[in-house]
């Protein structure tokens, strides 16, 4: 009895959380960086205490949603990455479900990569932009390990690969900040301008045998 108590509390908690996380995706998708502890707390119908009861800190929050839209975005590139069609298609695809998810909502690209822009102060000393890296560097590594599993790299692919997987990233992450901010042509233009840069060894690198192929 005691046991399922507990499982039952532990759930009604996880999904008291999950609303929580809606609300603070509302105040995100409207605010951006300038999203507030106390706007969260407002659209989720709590007071800030609450809100902290459940991550602590803005830092908390932040980590959480990070991980959820981190998520979403990593079972999106491995889709395209995965799907069958020949291998600059599936590079294009890629690119193209990256530059696409950070269109769709600006807003939360940006609370998740930059500190409060156009002057507004950060909340009590929280920088957005000093927690992003860790996020980058986990799209490296899984884009790192997706690359070591698929192509044929010879005797370096561990080194190879990680390198790629980063650069590949730091590249998404820099033309694509730049891209969502001036809009200089559209989102295709992009994804074939990047596709071509990358369009070197990893066009002439085989497929490892009995792999997925890439």
């Amino acid at each position: 009895m005691e046991t399922s108590q507990r499982e039952d509390q532990q759930h009604a908690a996880e999904r008291r959380r999950q609303e929580l996380l809606e609300a603070a995706d509302r105040v995100v998708l409207r605010e951006g960086p300038g999203a507030s502890m106390n706007a969260i707390a407002a659209e989720a119908g709590i007071t800030k205490p609450i809100l902290y009861r459940h991550f602590g800190d803005k830092g908390g929050l932040y980590r959480a949603l990070a991980a959820r839209h981190t998520d979403a975005l990593l079972v999106g590139l491995r889709a395209a990455l995965d799907a069958p069609a020949e291998r600059r298609d599936r590079v294009e695809r890629t690119l193209d479900n990256y530059l696409a998810a950070i269109e769709a909502r600006p807003q939360v690209y940006r609370f998740l990569m930059h500190p409060a822009d156009e002057g507004q102060p950060s909340e009590g000393g929280f920088d957005v932009g000093r927690h992003s890296a860790p996020l980058l560097r986990r799209m490296g590594e899984e884009l790192a390990q997706v690359i070591s599993e698929r192509v044929d790299l010879g005797p370096d692919s561990d080194e190879l690969s990680r390198a790629w997987g980063h650069g590949i990233v730091g590249m998404m992450h820099a033309a694509g900040d730049w891209w969502l901010r001036e809009r200089p042509f559209p989102r295709e233009h992009l994804v074939r301008h990047l596709a071509d840069l990358l369009w070197g060894r990893l066009a002439s690198s085989g497929d490892l045998p009995g792999g997925p192929g890439f």
